[in-house]
């Protein structure tokens, strides 16, 4: 049976994950040590062009050095799924649940992380071994969403995703979320200080050796 329980330990040290979504490279090599220095260690980038998986191998050679875990996201596709590997992604995202994709990243090495909206998504990928879950689209689906898929899913993992800001992260976390993955915020400085606090630290900070 497939199964993502690698991400337990990916998300021991934050409840936050950072999304770098066609950035180019340079720009997501600088979000992402905004991140990393915030104390955020896991990283998605979405690859939809060729620019995005040029970026993810970029990005997932200087999380390298820094012990940091990138990943891929909108993987739709086998074909997605071979450029993640290919660049060095560590996992997966999904925007939906696609068994076919998840089994090719599973074998590929690469921890998948289906895209679930409803509770028949739920229970097929909890079914099929997986319990770290996309909830998307987070904003649209809501905290109360969260609450009650927990009533008959309470082994599910829920990352949020999707709208998500210093504003409404904290929501989110009350009401079960395991991880809230934010994008822009990491680029506005009347934000950062709120994801800090989220974080359990008031500035950003750095690993060891930097």
């Amino acid at each position: 049976m497939i199964n993502n329980a690698q991400f337990s330990d990916m998300f021991t040290t934050a409840p936050l994950m950072a999304i770098l979504r066609g950035m180019g490279t340079e720009r997501s090599l600088a979000v992402a040590t905004t991140a990393w220095d915030l104390g955020i260690d896991v990283v998605e980038l979405p690859i939809q062009t060729e620019e995005d998986v040029k970026a993810l191998e970029a990005v997932a050679d200087a999380g390298r050095e820094r012990g940091k875990t990138v990943g891929a996201g909108t993987v739709v596709s086998i074909e997605h799924v071979r450029l993640a590997a290919a660049a060095g992604a560590a996992f997966t995202v999904s925007p939906g649940f696609d068994l076919e994709v998840v089994r090719a990243s599973s074998e590929s090495g690469m921890p998948p992380m289906p895209g679930v909206g409803s509770a028949t998504e739920v229970q097929l990928a909890l079914k099929s071994g997986l319990t770290w879950l996309k909830a998307f689209p987070a904003s649209v689906l809501g905290t109360q969403w969260i609450k009650a898929m927990h009533g008959p899913f309470p082994q599910a993992n829920f990352v949020t995703t999707g709208g998500m800001d210093a504003a409404n992260a904290g929501a989110f976390l009350a009401a079960g979320a395991r991880v809230v993955a934010v994008g822009s915020a990491l680029e506005d400085p009347d934000q950062l200080p709120r994801l800090a606090a989220l974080l359990g630290d008031d500035g950003p900070r750095r690993s060891a050796g930097q």
